[in-house]
């Protein structure tokens, strides 16, 4: 691979090096080959010229159409070659992921046209492999008997060989089993409960075997937000493990559609603790030749996280579109979190004799300790709540407890922002009302360069809007039919919940005029399987929750944007806490959330000059007149609405 595609100067900046020649793609290069000159891509090259000479954060904020992707890969490549470390692109998820590095991606078209070789890796998030243990478990259950026998005999040899690996490959990703419902592939895939530490088989486990492979890239590697922050979490105790960590050292981060960055944060700087975890770390003691004493004190500390766990589930409340239930500080509950606290405690004075006596393997020692001190912190944390959000998640598998830290802005400005390296925000809506604070103040960023460009498309004469406040629901199906067979199907339809998704499915399946359209319902498959299918059957329509950000599928195949409900946050622990620490709840966090969520999903259906199209959004809270102007106002500028049923 030839290190710079310009003959380098030793004697001059390379930063001012790299942004002559990449100005001469956007000006010459890109135009031979088809591309049209985009003023807007050369305004933002150097910005970002700026940040990655200064080395500092900078949110960029381009509209659909202004070639974003193609500048800042063109930076982080670069300067990845110059430091000789890569660059991390951090995309919201893995749908984006796959959008990017997808054969007709931005990735294979820079290869292509500047006649590059691009070393881009992905960097999949754990929870995208499968689980060797929980895939052996889940084929003991009559659940799903099928589906799990052929994933299991599409494992490659190697994996259930007894012999020495003389050849492998990287397998087991969720993108391998696009047929398995949501549900189907979380009881095989892994998940934060699985202790690879001491897994007999994590060198032949796909997920290992894919970490081998992104580490080595030499220019990109391609991760999700959630990824990203999990090695930022993980990073010291990995380290003081043994382990390398999640990535390796890097040159810079984009995170692309950046305003999602703190709800990434939050989900990965958090504790969980779980009943059957517990239990199987602490009854590993039990198998070495312990002392009575100590074994007395580990079954009653089993006992007791059992009655804990369950006066948890028993006192969780349910919310309305969260998985997250609220935990009552009840003096019940704290008195059983001091009972089990102090049998942990018993349990540590404990091992320092035992481990004296040498006749506990230190390896399984280690884990145990490092377990049992992460359980006494979090306990400590729980009953502590003031800087705290705490909540409670029922699986298949039990009850999990969480616990947050309300701020990540400290460990975020410390382990990101303090790196001394170029940071870069990339989305077309990371400001509210034209300024950046809201972002900037969640993330905890003080000092950052800035800029927005305007989309070049011409919205007012391609994108048409209806609006509608019906609170009926039968009437808003009809509305709903009526504007799907306008657009002929070819619709991308926006939920804010899994409950609400989940509800129109029902609602839908007892209307026969439905039938007309083939839908496609997020759940029920790998999310990039219904994607592709959806844009091969033009005249489907495809019903998503997580597609509000990062869907690009330019032509005919979306022309409909329908937006079920207006995306306010929900009434979780979370939002709920965030609420209680603003002085103007609804204005500071309800509204730049609905607001900003809403500007995505308005970005979903112009993705090139030439599409056009409807859009259609429900909201109950449209008849507040003040509600009404704040979303007439995010909408592209000349873009006109119009009142269902009027």
């Amino acid at each position: 691979m030839t290190k710079y595609p310009f003959d380098f100067d030793p004697k001059t900046p390379f930063v001012q090096q790299a942004s002559d020649w990449i100005a001469d793609v956007f000006y010459e290069r890109l135009p031979e080959a088809g591309f049209e000159l985009r003023d807007e891509q050369i305004y933002m090259a150097f910005q970002l010229e700026r940040a990655y000479h200064e080395k500092r954060t900078i949110f960029a904020e381009a509209g659909v159409g202004t070639g974003k992707t193609f500048v800042y890969l063109l930076y982080a490549i670069l300067y990845a070659r110059y430091t000789r470390k890569p660059a991390i692109i951090a995309c919201a998820d893995e749908s984006l992921i796959e959008q990017l590095v997808k054969p007709e991606g931005d990735i294979a078209k820079l290869a292509r046209y500047l006649d590059l070789t691009i070393d881009a890796r992905l960097g999949k998030s754990m929870d995208q492999y499968l689980c060797l243990n929980k895939l052996d478990d889940a084929r003991g259950s009559l659940d799903n008997l099928e589906a799990i026998g052929e994933v299991y005999a599409s494992l490659p040899d190697f994996v259930n060989s007894p012999g020495t690996m003389q050849a492998f490959h990287p397998y087991g990703n969720r993108k391998d089993y696009p047929h398995l419902t949501d549900e189907q592939w979380n009881a095989i895939s892994w998940d934060v409960f699985q202790d690879c530490l001491v897994c007999s088989r994590r060198h032949r486990c796909g997920q290992t075997l894919s970490r081998e492979h992104y580490r080595k890239a030499a220019d990109i590697i391609i991760c999700s937000h959630d990824f990203y922050m999990e090695h930022v979490w993980t990073y010291e105790a990995r380290k003081r493990e043994g382990q390398l960590p999640l990535l390796p050292e890097h040159s810079s981060v984009v995170f692309d559609e950046g305003h999602l960055l703190e709800t990434a944060a939050q989900s990965a700087l958090t504790y969980k603790l779980k009943h059957s975890v517990f239990e199987s770390i602490i009854t590993r003691l039990l198998q070495s030749d312990i002392r009575e004493s100590l074994a007395l004190v580990i079954e009653d500390a089993i006992a007791q996280s059992e009655l804990l766990f369950d006066v948890l589930d028993e006192g969780s409340v349910a919310v309305e579109a969260s998985d997250r239930r609220e935990v009552p500080m009840t003096g019940q509950l704290l008195r059983e979190v001091d009972r089990f606290s102090a049998l942990l405690s018993a349990i540590e004075e404990e091992l320092v004799f035992e481990s004296g006596m040498f006749t506990i393997d230190a390896y399984q020692l280690t884990i145990v300790e490092e377990h049992l001190e992460m359980l006494q912190l979090a306990l400590r944390l729980f009953k502590q709540p003031e800087g705290l959000i705490t909540w409670v998640e029922r699986d298949r598998d039990g009850t999990t407890l969480v616990i947050m830290p309300k701020m990540v802005k400290e460990i975020l400005r410390e382990r990101v922002f303090a790196k001394q390296m170029p940071v870069a925000f990339s989305s077309a809506t990371l400001s509210v009302g034209g300024s950046f604070q809201y972002v900037a103040d969640s993330l905890g960023i003080e000092d950052a360069l800035s800029f927005s460009v305007a989309s070049p498309y011409e919205y007012e004469e391609r994108m048409r809007v209806a609006v509608s406040s019906e609170p009926d629901r039968a009437a808003k199906l009809d509305l709903a039919l009526e504007r799907l067979r306008r657009s002929e199907g070819r619709a991308l339809v926006l939920f804010p919940s899994k409950e609400e998704l989940s509800r129109f499915r029902d609602d839908i399946a007892g209307r026969a005029e439905f039938a007309e359209f083939r839908f496609l319902f997020e759940g029920t498959a790998e999310i990039s399987h219904l994607i592709a299918a959806f844009q091969n059957d033009e005249h489907s329509v495809l019903c998503a929750v997580t597609l509000w950000e990062g869907l690009d599928i330019p032509g005919p195949a979306l022309s409909h944007v329908m937006m079920w409900a207006l995306p306010f946050p929900p009434h979780d622990p979370v939002f709920a806490a965030r609420r209680r620490e603003s002085a103007d709840p609804f204005g500071q966090v309800d509204m730049p959330y609905m607001l900003l969520r809403l500007r995505q999903g308005v970005g979903r259906l112009i993705r090139k000059r030439d599409d056009e199209g409807i859009v259609t959004i429900f909201g109950r809270e449209l008849e507040d007149d003040a509600i009404a102007a704040q979303v007439r106002a995010v909408l592209p500028q000349g873009v006109e609405w119009t009142l269902l049923g009027n």
